[in-house]
């Protein structure tokens, strides 16, 4: 049945594969936890200057965005490299800067911005679309939904699987957006078994009505079925192994 599904979607063209491009770069998934009042200074310096240098020094601006209920002061965004060798040698470069250096002592002058930073690294899946800046004919700002995945102990190719053949093409035909989806680079914590990946929505209202009729789809049902009948058991450890976060893009995102 799981084999038929997966024919059945390729037959409608739900297909996807990472371009080579995609599948070569390195993204890095950074988490400001901004101080108490310093989130609109942290937003500014960002509009106004860091993402200009980041730019100097050979990153990628993908895409910046605070969570829609930011209750810890958040300002999370992902960067692109060609690779980890690239990814050093720019942020070696950047933090040298003379003019970063400038921008931080102004900032800061009456204290710092940024009380702890999280950052992952991250490789695209073979199954990843990639981001764009728009999805073709899309007028407006997005709402973005950030996913992370913690799966049953030697089940992570498993969900790349599923999602590979049946719940990308069920999103597509539920109207989600999907963007990237994310294997963590080795040697980091949770490498094994966490799959991140990107979602827009049109807004709250369209997640929530999309998100309902793709969990009732008899398509998904089965295939979530076979799925964990194959590996005996949830693919996904139970019952928080799944973690949504609603964003929203800044003002100064490539991706909106």
């Amino acid at each position: 049945m799981f084999k038929a599904l997966a024919i059945c979607l390729a037959s409608l063209g739900l297909c996807f594969s990472a371009t080579a491009q995609e599948k070569q770069r390195l993204y890095e998934l950074r988490t400001y936890h901004a101080e108490p009042g310093k989130l609109e200074d942290l937003l500014s310096r960002f509009r106004d200057h860091t993402c200009k240098l980041f730019e100097k020094h050979g990153m990628t601006n993908v895409a910046y965005w605070v969570p829609v209920d930011n209750k810890d002061n958040l300002l999370v965004y992902l960067l692109a490299y060609p690779d980890k060798a690239a990814r050093d040698t720019a942020w070696k470069a950047f933090g040298s800067d003379e003019e970063w250096k400038k921008v931080v002592a102004t900032s800061e002058a009456n204290g710092k911005l940024v009380a702890k930073v999280d950052e992952l690294y991250l490789a695209p899946t073979d199954f990843s679309p990639g981001f764009e800046s728009k999805t073709p004919g899309q007028a407006g700002t997005r709402l973005f939904e950030m996913r992370t995945y913690t799966t049953t102990p030697g089940n992570l190719a498993a969900l790349h699987q599923r999602f590979k053949n049946h719940t990308i093409g069920l999103f597509t035909k539920h109207g989600i957006t999907s963007l990237s989806y994310f294997r963590l680079l080795g040697g980091q914590a949770g490498a094994e078994n966490t799959l991140v990946y990107f979602l827009a929505h049109k807004d709250a209202t369209t997640a929530s009505a999309s998100w309902t009729t793709f969990r009732a789809d008899p398509i998904w049902v089965a295939a979530k079925k076979a799925s964990e009948d194959a590996a005996g058991g949830s693919l996904t450890v139970l019952p928080d192994g799944v973690k949504s976060v609603f964003l929203k893009p800044v003002d100064f995102s490539p991706v909106k």
